[in-house]
């Protein structure tokens, strides 16, 4: 078995023995059993234990050292002296851990942090949604065609997405190889950041390739050339080439499956405290953050740096019981909200719950996912988003904390290096009618390159304005 890397800015600490953490609660307490949303059923609970064995034998893939170092970069994001770039694929599958398709989805996070840490004039804390984004939540546990009902595809660590019995079984061996690929992907990770792929001047360049072919490149124009003098200023003044050539890189996933994340659970040995070792940031979704559940449960027994995704239906009440539960020491960095309203709500529901944090003296940073809350479906069957309304979004997001004098701290997008068609509009405008020609997703639609980058630009102006 190949053991993750241990150079660079991930992976740069010696790998202990591995040790299962116990999950401590508060002193004296008793574990009981507590309502798991959107956990298999498991046709074989013998084959699930021997995974989950396997599993905490096996070496952590990232490490608490790293995880600390985060929770430092997100206490910065929580001040207001960081912007949160978090992206990736909406449900990784084992057939595209291959190095174009991870160095794809890389580029196009590292093209977006340019642009955000010139406009925002700060540092941007990039994460992605990598090394870990293999299960997914879903609304109905069985899915029907032409009248055969099979349950329904749950990401790549359950069950297969072909529409078979037998792909269709959940499959407790895939966790296995959940955490095999993950191990590849972070593997691959390391090496880019810290070599010439994450050079800064070449990150630049390839911006200056997409602002040359874009329909909108008279918008962008300014800039671009607005980055390419502060290169030239820094190239004057000596700085470099150590400063640009590499690149601090993190990856985070929905927290899921408990079997999984329990098993990757390690005690920390400078520490003593639990850390959850399958990545730097965990987070539970808008299907499982209820207080009382299981989900919750585990993020308030780690140390990671965690974050609740929030909808509309969130009440200012939930705020305050996810910062008693999970940040009640109101740390800066522990705790981060990913808000995903939908464009037509954001600017009514969100100010009550920004609000009620404030007032609980909460430290936690406030991130906009606006993808989630605008999908659709179309006559064709296909799921969807409107650039145009992902972006409306943002801006909403944006004009709340401007007006509640709160920092806007980062966006949490689902996107792609491939030019994909799945999202409509953008620079390079895809339609309705093109959504079938390049409908690749394992679950919901991402933008592409071209619409990602458009997205950086068009967060750039609202960050610079």
């Amino acid at each position: 078995m190949k053991e993750p890397a241990q150079e660079g800015h991930i992976g740069s600490t010696r790998i202990a023995p591995p040790r299962p953490a116990p999950l401590p609660g508060p002193a004296g307490a008793v574990d009981a059993p507590l309502p798991a949303a959107q956990q298999p059923q498991w046709p074989d609970p013998a084959e699930r234990d021997a995974v989950v064995a396997e599993l905490r034998a096996a070496p952590q893939l990232v490490f608490a050292e790293e995880c600390d170092r985060l929770r430092e970069r997100l206490a910065a994001v929580a001040r207001g002296e960081a912007f949160l770039l978090q992206g990736g694929d909406c449900a990784e599958t084992f057939g595209q851990t291959s190095a174009d398709a991870i160095s794809g989805k890389l580029r196009t996070l590292l093209q977006m942090a340019v642009v955000l840490t010139y406009a925002a004039s700060m540092p941007v804390v990039k994460v992605g949604r990598m090394a870990g984004q293999y299960a997914k939540p879903r609304s109905r546990p069985t899915e029907t065609r032409d009248g055969v009902t099979l349950p329904v595809y749950r990401g790549d660590a359950v069950n297969g997405l072909e529409f078979t019995a037998a792909a269709r079984r959940p499959d407790p061996r895939r966790m296995r190889r959940m955490y095999d690929a993950s191990t590849t992907t972070l593997n691959l990770v390391r090496a880019l950041t810290q070599g010439g792929f994450a050079d800064l001047r070449q990150v630049h360049a390839w911006n200056r390739g997409f602002v040359a072919d874009s329909p909108a490149a008279g918008r962008y124009e300014e800039l671009a050339d607005g980055i390419d003098r502060t290169l030239l200023f820094m190239h004057a003044c000596g700085v470099e080439p150590n400063g640009v050539q590499t690149a601090e890189f993190f990856v985070s996933h929905e927290g899921l499956l408990l079997d999984y994340e329990r098993a990757l659970t390690r005690t920390d040995e400078r520490s003593g405290l639990p850390y959850a070792t399958s990545g730097h940031l965990v987070w539970v979704g808008e299907r499982t953050r209820r207080p009382d559940g299981a989900h919750i449960d585990f993020l308030s027994r780690i140390r990671n740096p965690v974050a609740v995704k929030i909808g509309p239906d969130t009440r200012p009440d939930d705020i305050l019981g996810y910062l008693d539960r999970l940040d009640p020491h109101r740390e800066p960095g522990r705790l981060t909200f990913v808000a995903r309203m939908g464009a037509e709500r954001v600017r009514d529901r969100l100010p009550a719950l920004v609000t009620k944090a404030v007032e609980a003296g909460a430290r936690a940073a406030w991130v906009c996912d606006p993808m989630h809350g605008n999908t659709y479906q179309t006559p064709s069957g296909h799921k969807t988003r409107r650039f145009d309304v992902i972006l409306d979004e943002v801006q909403g997001f944006f004009e709340v904390h401007q007006e509640l004098g709160t920092h806007a701290g980062g966006i949490h997008v689902e996107f792609t290096g491939n030019d994909v068609t799945e999202c409509i509009g953008g620079g390079s405008a895809v339609g309705v009618e093109d959504l079938p020609r390049r409908y690749e997703t394992a679950c919901d639609p991402r933008l592409n390159h071209s619409q990602s980058l458009d997205l950086a630009f068009r967060v750039a102006e609202m960050l610079g304005g």
